[in-house]
């Protein structure tokens, strides 16, 4: 099993292969106090902030996805303010699921993360980010 920290390289370097500009373990600072995002990614006019979850089926709850992508969303609404584009809420998962969309985040199982890149322009109209 690779560490969470090789989780997020991987995620990252997956990104510059479709030709996003990236930005890691990207930490911000606004009123509310300081936040990461671990992975900033930019193509063209997309900014996409990924939260790289190294979720397991042994370690899953679909609960706690739930929560960890309402987190998310409020980070990347703070980061999006700040650097004033909209930044799109995403979460790339070890857990072997479909895309699915909860609560303004798109969640990615890892093995999906290829494909969601290529095809990023119908996932972004499909949840309404287009």
């Amino acid at each position: 099993m690779i560490s969470w920290q090789e989780f997020e390289e991987i995620t990252k370097k997956i990104l510059e292969t479709h030709g996003f500009d990236t930005k890691f373990r990207f930490i911000f600072k606004d009123e509310i106090g300081k936040a990461e995002i671990d992975v900033l990614a930019e193509r063209h006019d997309t900014t996409l902030a990924i939260d790289a979850k190294r979720y397991t089926a042994k370690w899953y709850r679909k609960s706690a996805l739930k929560k960890q992508a309402e987190r998310h969303v409020e980070r990347c609404r703070r980061c999006a303010k700040l650097i004033n584009k909209k930044v799109i809420p995403i979460i790339v998962s070890l857990i072997d699921d479909s895309v699915v969309f909860h609560g303004g985040c798109i969640v990615v199982p890892f093995d999906s993360l290829n494909d969601f890149l290529i095809n990023l322009h119908a996932y972004l109209a499909e949840f309404g980010f287009l």
